[in-house]
């Protein structure tokens, strides 16, 4: 039986939207959305795009061929993804070529290979391959992992492993042909791609849906939709409905969090794709950790009378499998939460002029913080907490320069996107305010624990509102 396909992604200008529409129409709701208009200027669509539409493959093998990436060969499972091997781009392009043979050629049938992950803007920082949109801007994970890593624990990171020191910025170059199995996307964050040339075809699976696409004992999802699917292992697969997106060159989806996917290159295609969340969709992010948590620790409880660290060993592989474990998410949001703290400070004790232009960022601050306070009360009744021997300290945060460098991006990120006119803003003095006002913080306070977090939050906003701000922070009334 074919696959049931009703309805299409709503299509539209991004140069007629505003960011506050988009926030309200496609961030909260969670639905996705293709937009136009927004790539005309990327030099990554002159440089890389032949004058006939194709990749320029012969471009990457010159001038960053060196660069090793993550190849997949989209004929061969893996586990639950295709298999992968590195090679370096150079080589990727003399093999994607190399398939390119005539029909009546008598080169054998070639691998289809499909080049996913490539940390472009890692590698490359000073080639401006392009800009990201505006919409896409609030980007907590980039920010974070641009200052940090993801991880604290010295035993799950070495200095060159990607998973500590990278970020979710891609490239993906694949020929006709190649796909990706279906997924949801990492952390349930949002994502956004961009066809620099080719065009794909999307299956969409909106998260009400989810359960239709696993097994009984909900542990394993279908692999392939166009395959032949077994009704027996996965019997809710039959009742599922999909939206199909063909994606143009010079198009831009935009994927919720939660909503799984099928993609399929329908011609030789370059894509940018970047993950990312946050106010707006953080709690997926909490709901999916504590359901991997709770899958590592059924899966080893047959030796937890015999392991000396139990909760420990269950972090390590939750970090391991998602990316993340509940301390990083707990460090994660805290760190979040003293920068948003700081511009809060310093903007609500400005002068007149600093208060009437920030008005929009005051706002945008304070939900991020009532989301936050949010999510921690949630984390508050999470049994993984219980054993936990990793601190932050306060004092430490305030007076390490990462920090900083995190507060003047999170100021820089808001007056782009949120406060168009020009004006006065000292996004440096903001983390050196929050040092200085918020004396408590100073007194070598320690967040353990979630509740340690929301007592901090509460604190806070206490505290500032005391001192005769300018204006006052209720961060009940937001999330």
């Amino acid at each position: 039986m074919g696959l049931r396909i009703v309805g299409q992604i709503e299509r539209l200008n991004g140069r007629e939207l505003t960011y506050q529409q988009f926030v309200e129409r496609y961030l909260r709701k969670n639905q996705p959305v293709v937009l136009t208009g927004l790539m005309d200027e990327w030099r990554a669509c002159k440089d890389w795009v032949t004058r006939d539409g194709r990749p320029n493959l012969p471009f990457f093998a010159t001038h960053f061929g060196k660069s090793r990436v993550q190849v997949a060969d989209c004929g061969t499972r893996e586990f639950t993804d295709q298999k992968r091997e590195e090679m370096s781009v150079s080589e990727f392009a003399e093999r994607w070529l190399m398939g390119c043979e005539p029909e009546d050629s008598d080169v054998p049938t070639p691998r289809v290979l499909y080049l996913k992950d490539w940390h472009f803007v890692k590698d490359y920082p000073n080639y401006v391959a392009y800009t990201t949109p505006v919409f896409f801007h609030d980007d907590w994970l980039n920010l974070y992992l641009d200052c940090y890593r993801m991880h604290t624990d010295p035993e799950m990171y070495q200095e060159s492993d990607d998973i500590s020191c990278s970020d979710y910025r891609f490239v993906y170059m694949g020929a006709k042909g190649s796909w990706t199995p279906l997924h949801a996307d990492v952390f349930r964050s949002y994502s956004w791609s961009a066809n620099v040339c080719g065009k794909k075809q999307w299956l969409f699976l909106s998260p009400s849906q989810r359960h239709l696409v696993f097994d009984r004992n909900m542990k394993n999802s279908v692999y392939d939709i166009f395959s032949d699917v077994s009704e027996m292992t996965f019997p809710g697969f039959k009742e599922t409905i999909w939206t199909e997106c063909i994606q143009e060159e010079n198009e831009i989806i935009f994927v919720p969090s939660g909503w799984y996917h099928q993609v399929q290159n329908l011609e030789d295609t370059i894509s940018i794709n970047h993950n990312w969340f946050n106010a707006h969709n953080l709690s997926w992010i909490w709901d999916l950790l504590s359901r991997d948590y709770d899958d590592a620790k059924e899966y080893i409880e047959d030796i937890r009378d015999i392991c000396d660290d139990f909760e420990g060993l269950c972090q390590r592989n939750l970090a391991a499998n998602t990316g993340m474990n509940f301390f990083d998410f707990l460090i994660f949001v805290t760190r979040f939460a003293f920068a948003y703290l700081g511009q809060l400070c310093y903007l609500l004790r400005g002068d007149d002029d600093t208060i009437q232009h920030s008005s929009l960022t005051v706002q945008q601050l304070a939900l991020n913080l009532a989301f936050i306070r949010k999510i921690a009360m949630k984390m508050k009744d999470a049994e993984g907490f219980e054993k936990h021997r990793d601190i932050l300290d306060t004092a430490e945060t305030l007076n390490d320069p990462r920090f900083s460098e995190l507060c003047i991006k999170v100021g820089n990120t808001y007056r782009m996107i949120l406060e168009p006119q020009p004006w006065s803003y000292n996004t440096a003095k903001a983390c050196i305010d929050v040092s200085g006002d918020f004396d408590f913080l100073k007194k070598g306070s320690l967040v353990c624990t979630p509740g340690d977090l929301v007592s901090c939050i509460d604190n806070a906003v206490e505290n500032l509102n005391r001192k005769g701000s300018k204006g006052s922070i209720h961060l009940g009334e937001l999330a």
